[in-house]
């Protein structure tokens, strides 16, 4: 089978720095490949070049002919003056106006990247730069195309959104090649992996976490690699092993290798030990809402809420975009007033909150000087850096931290402000898309950070790696003017929005009348008998799983197996309850 395109002893420089040197490599059809490395290390330029926006120093560029691709990347622009159905509908040629709409696929694709929500008619040079790029990837999406190229589709995406885009490519044989550090979506998607790594381009098999047991495997073997690199890829390997089994369910290596490899690791971070220095360093009240109620414009966001967030506490909020969250975190930092309740900041509180907006600092600034205009030493936990180890944990390496800070990227400047908050020593950080333009590399040193970090964290993210590592509990923001706690993290949530929206979709009247005959009641009352039946099953099956767990202390691969069980077990309960709830109030109507 021919590749629709062909890299042969591909060169590209762009002043002395070689990002690509003479590298050859194909994408087939049907191939799903995920590119990784580091900020400003080739990625952008391996896919412009790869699809003919770029023309490289050295070598050759073939592609199919007729081959059909669209690609988006970062400078992808829109037509000055067009608007949502100039850019993306007129290109398909419906004759009809409502044509479109008699497309299940297209309607599927606007409907999936929230664009309907904005109106077709909505001119695109009013939108954020994260709704263009929402356009400019449903404009390409729409086609018949061979092959997509896409930089950083997630970035502008919530949760939802992007396991939408996850399970629409696995849906389309389309070939794929994607620049993306949300390794959620690597993982779930991608089939092969390439590394851009010091202008040549390494390639793997399978997605983020079979490159991860390759990439700490080749560490275990190759004594010239640098130590803290190989700790930190044993650590993130760990992690990966320890979690769900869907995350390692393609070991294409030396399994034995790998468990090798981690089995003097310990748990990425001890949590009743931070607990208690975070106790010690906190006091009993850190941050509190009472009675809160927030409004945008057009609805509450939030309404007598009450919310306690205590010494030691690590949550994520989740939520769709435009939901609230980054006007709920301004409020919790009490950089935004509450139109009423009230809130409270305990006295020994230490607050440090990452906005998504980027703070100009002086352009002639150097990066360290920078970094030491807050402090010149830190301690984090356990760990005492100076100013210059901690810049060179994200990605600031000693040449680089003499870089003026007005010659910085966008990405280098949201690492340099990371680095700059966490140099204050905060006792709480509040975190708004901490990840939005670090690589994977870079996104291992920060979580590493946050799981040795002895104080209370709140966080924003649509990254669910992140969420899940550094989090021990989610909550959700559904529209209702609540705050809703999820015991079972981001699956509980994308499951609760599913049937949110499949509520939506039914008719008010028939979802909400309740049985006004005899015969109804009777049929409630025994659907009830039913379910109290089942939950009596579930709640003697986990029992049974928690002594399994227990009994399997010194199995993985068994505990790996028991665990997943134990979370569908307690899955199909919550669903359960919910459906027990519903059953007893139509027993009483």
């Amino acid at each position: 089978m021919a590749n629709l395109v062909n890299l042969e002893s591909v060169s590209k420089s762009f002043g002395v720095r070689p990002l690509l040197d003479g590298v050859s490599l194909g994408v087939g059809e049907g191939d799903r490949i995920g590119v990784v490395g580091l900020n400003g290390g080739g990625k952008t330029t391996l896919l412009e070049v790869l699809a003919g926006l770029a023309e490289p120093d050295e070598g050759r560029v073939s592609q199919n002919r007729g081959l059909r691709m669209a690609v988006v990347t970062q400078r992808t622009e829109l037509a000055e003056g067009s608007t949502v159905r100039n850019a993306v509908i007129d290109p398909l040629g419906f004759d009809a106006e409502h044509e479109w709409a008699a497309d299940a696929r297209v309607r599927s694709i606007l409907d999936g990247l929230g664009i309907t929500g904005f109106g077709l008619d909505s001119p695109v040079g009013t939108m954020s730069g994260g709704e263009r790029r929402r356009v400019a990837l449903a404009a390409a999406l729409v086609q018949d195309l061979d092959l997509v190229v896409l930089d950083e589709p997630t970035n502008h995406l919530d949760v939802e959104g992007v396991r939408w885009l996850a399970e629409h490519l696995l849906a389309r044989r389309t070939a794929l090649v994607v620049v993306t550090h949300d390794r959620w979506f690597l993982d779930t998607v991608c089939s092969r992996t390439w590394e851009v790594v010091n202008g040549k381009v390494e390639q793997y098999e399978g997605g983020y976490a079979d490159w991860i047991f390759a990439r700490a495997e080749r560490a275990r073997l190759a004594d010239t690699i640098e130590e803290k690199r190989r700790n930190l890829a044993r650590k993130e390997l760990a992690w990966l092993r320890r979690g769900a089994p869907a995350r390692t369910s393609k070991p294409r290596y030396r399994i034995d290798a790998a468990e090798a490899l981690i089995s003097d690791v310990p748990p990425p971070r001890d949590s009743v030990e931070l607990l208690a220095f975070a106790k010690r360093r906190l006091g009993r009240t850190v941050l509190e809402l009472e009675d809160a109620t927030l409004t945008v414009p057009d609805r509450v966001l939030v309404r007598d809420l009450t919310w306690r967030i205590g010494p030691g506490d690590r949550v994520g909020i989740v939520g769709v975009n435009g939901s609230g969250k980054t006007t709920l975190l301004r409020a919790l930092a009490g950089e935004r007033e509450l139109e009423s309740g009230k809130r409270v900041q305990g006295q020994t509180v230490k607050l440090a909150h990452l906005s998504q907006e980027l703070h100009d600092l002086d352009g002639s600034m150097r990066v360290l000087e920078a970094v030491e205009e807050i402090a010149r030493r830190v301690v984090l936990g356990k760990q005492e850096m100076s100013a210059s180890q901690l810049a060179e944990r994200f990605g600031f390496s000693s040449q680089k931290q003499w870089t003026p800070v007005g010659d910085l990227s966008g990405g280098e400047r949201r690492r340099l402000q990371l680095c700059r908050l966490l140099m204050a020593e905060p006792n709480v950080l509040l975190l708004d898309e901490p990840t939005n333009d670090l690589d994977i590399d870079t996104l291992q040193q920060l979580e590493d950070l946050l799981d040795s970090w002895p104080g209370t964290l709140v966080v924003i993210s649509h990254d669910r790696y992140l969420v899940e590592r550094v989090c021990d509990q989610v909550v959700a923001l559904f529209g209702d003017g609540g705050l809703t706690d999820l015991p079972g993290g981001i699956e509980e949530y994308l499951r609760r929005r599913d049937r949110q929206k499949e509520a939506d979709a039914v008719p008010t009247a028939k979802a909400t009348s309740a049985p006004s005959s005899a015969a109804d009641q009777r049929a409630a009352r025994k659907e009830l008998s039913r379910l109290e039946r089942r939950l009596e099953t579930l709640q003697k099956k986990e029992a049974q799983l928690h002594a399994a767990l227990a009994e399997a202390a010194t199995d993985p691969e068994r505990l790996l197996a028991l665990d997943a069980e134990l979370k569908a077990v307690l899955a199909e309960a919550e669903d359960v309850e919910a459906q027990w709830l519903a059953a007893a109030e139509s027993a009483e109507a």
